[in-house]
């Protein structure tokens, strides 16, 4: 469980790490930037080169001009030519790298510029200080993010300072203000020479970290979650995944209820599968993928999809391994063992702990609950108790949901599973001394179209399936969402109590399609925390009233099945990924304290000496 916990916290980290290097202005706001960059650039030049106050602001704004327009150029060649198919550099992107290197360049010419009013001829080599600036950090950026080789990359960290400095230098001489000796060409040559050794050695020590942990650079996990988060691009960090997954069995487990003229009215699916590790990476959206599968299949026919008990180790390595999963389930529902029994709906507490029983045709279908305490995903160790207890108990088999429906803290696993066995046997005791009835079924789903992802509402909307035995009426409520407010589930429950319902429980998918998608703590929003809590209960209530509409007698069968070969990211890998982040802060930020300010030293007494 230590590892599922520090996944979702990785996941969290990453995005608050990474989301400065694009939270950006629009385009039109970088290019804005960027002129008025350039021409304040140029205007200071002129003021160097030209004393008239006409003539250095004419020229100022028309070396100004032409800047923009090399700058222009360089982020065309670099997108349109260079990077089209890199799935992080758009034009947007390249013009935020050209705005903030260009804008670092200015500070070093407004302080040549100030400081050659003192010392005549310093401003060129504070340029030339900007231009190693500009330099390594266009370097440092497409080193890290880019997924173009290293030569292309050193080409294209130089692009932009190239063609921005070669216009000054040329009016410069022109004017017969500057003149390029050797000791200034040796400068230039030099520095460049520093400043790319100083961020390749950078950069190549803090890509050792990851090749020491996972047997891969520390930036091709960087560059596949920028790929992921930015451009949705799954394949890169998928890449990664395969190299590290290892085989594992996974379970899949259904219920099927349909009226007694054969047609198919819901299907509960609980595959042993965690959905991971976020956005549309892995498994990530595989609850609302099984649904929109199923509902090809059978028409009119409702699919919910609960969270089994599994972990982030469960994660999927990628979408070959989701095809599988959804052919597999197919071939699930494909049964006649249907039968009209079923037992009425309980609920066991314990420690806060709750276990709520209902025996469909001698299956035990479980669904685990700490709310309104915090929880998170429950260990497969406690499906596989549950399973071998319920069979003690003279029942077939069992499928345990883990309700996943409350968070508002650290999850304390080891303080849950012994009040969770406890209420899970009692519950399973009481749930052997009833006598099956006949039952009546009612299903409905319910895609709100003004919740979204960053709301932390997943595609697979809400649903709801009603079972009435014996006069008894419970409900279960799905929302595709990872997780839920503390005290959410429990207003929905009065809710529907307010309908005539007796009991019920409520779902969540823990889809991570919802995840890294917003920019706070946790890199997602669990159901409740920002939709409009008022206007998902109305949903649910109507969604409750529409399967209580077409409430009708019905049949259940439950099929059980084992999926040999899987590939799955593995707990090593997640642990690894954990610690990966903050071994390569901590590395950069030692670093730092020596790279960057030993090659700053190195300029500084080349600048001195030439």
């Amino acid at each position: 469980m230590a590892a599922n916990n520090s996944m979702n916290d990785y996941i969290g980290r990453a995005v608050k790490s990474y989301s400065s290097l694009f939270k950006l202005p629009s385009h039109r706001t970088l290019l804005i930037g960027l002129l008025a960059t350039c021409v304040f650039s140029g205007t200071l030049i002129a003021r160097v080169l030209q004393p008239s106050q006409y003539d250095w602001l004419r020229l100022g704004a028309l070396l100004g001009l032409i800047l923009f327009g090399l700058a222009m150029l360089s982020d065309a060649l670099v997108h349109y030519a260079v990077l089209r198919t890199d799935p992080v550099f758009n034009f947007r992107r390249c013009s935020a790298l050209s705005f903030y290197s260009l804008l670092a360049w200015l500070f070093f010419i407004v302080l040549g510029v100030a400081l050659n009013l003192f010392y005549s001829g310093i401003w060129f080599k504070m340029l030339l200080i900007g231009f190693c600036v500009a330099f390594s950090l266009r370097l440092l950026v497409f080193s890290t993010v880019s997924f173009a080789g290293i030569w292309r990359v050193a080409a294209l960290s130089l692009l932009l300072p190239v063609l921005y400095i070669l216009p000054l230098v040329y009016i410069a001489s022109f004017l017969g203000s500057l003149s390029l000796d050797a000791s200034a060409l040796a400068f230039t040559f030099l520095s460049v020479i520093v400043t790319a050794t100083a961020m390749f050695g950078f950069v190549l020590s803090i890509d050792h970290v990851g090749l020491d942990v996972l047997g891969v650079g520390s930036f091709s996990l960087l560059k596949a979650f920028m790929a992921t988060w930015t451009e949705d691009q799954n394949a890169p960090f998928e890449t990664l995944f395969e190299k590290w997954s290892q085989e594992r069995d996974i379970k899949l487990s259904a219920l099927l209820f349909r009226n007694l003229g054969g047609k198919m009215k819901a299907i509960v699916v609980v595959p042993a599968v965690h959905p991971g590790p976020f956005k549309n990476v892995g498994s990530s959206a595989l609850p609302s993928a099984i649904q929109k599968a199923l509902e090809r299949k059978f028409s009119d026919c409702v699919i919910m999809v609960p969270h089994g008990l599994s972990g982030h180790d469960l994660d999927l390595a990628d979408q070959t391994q989701n095809h599988l999963i959804i052919d597999r389930i197919l071939r699930l529902t494909e049964t006649s063992d249907f039968e009209a029994s079923a037992n009425r709906f309980l609920r066991v507490k314990s420690n806060g702990a709750s276990s709520a029983c209902q025996v469909f045709n001698n299956c035990a279908f479980l669904a685990l609950t700490l709310a309104p305490e915090t929880m998170e995903d429950l260990p497969a160790e406690l499906n596989t108790f549950i399973i071998a207890t319920s069979r003690e108990k003279g029942f077939q088999d069992a499928i345990a949901v883990d309700a996943h429906n409350s968070i508002q803290g650290p999850f304390k696993i080891d303080h849950a599973i012994e009040p969770l066995k406890k209420a899970v046997l009692t519950s399973l005791d009481r749930a052997s001394e009833q006598k099956s009835a006949k039952l009546q079924a009612g299903a409905a789903k319910l895609v709100p179209k003004e919740f979204s992802l960053g709301e932390g509402i997943g595609s697979g909307g809400i649903t709801a399936l009603v079972v009435r035995v014996a006069e008894q009426t419970a409900v279960y409520i799905t929302i595709d969402g990872n997780n839920m407010v503390s005290g959410l589930r429990e207003r929905i429950l009065a809710a529907l109590s307010e309908m005539g319902v007796n009991d019920g429980e409520v779902f969540t998918t823990d889809t991570h399609e919802v995840n890294a998608v917003v920019l706070n703590a946790r890199g997602y929003h669990p159901v409740g925390e920002a939709v409009d809590q008022e206007t998902l209960l109305k949903y649910v209530r109507v969604v409750t009233a529409d399967a209580l509409a077409n409430l009708e007698e019905a049949e259940v069968a439950w099929r059980v099945d084992t999926v040999s070969g899987v590939r799955v990211i593995g707990e090593r890998q997640i642990e690894a990924m954990c610690t990966l982040l903050d071994k390569a802060m901590k590395r950069a930020k030692k670093l730092a304290l020596s790279v960057f300010p030993g090659a700053g030293v190195i300029l500084t007494v080349l600048l001195l000496l030439l």
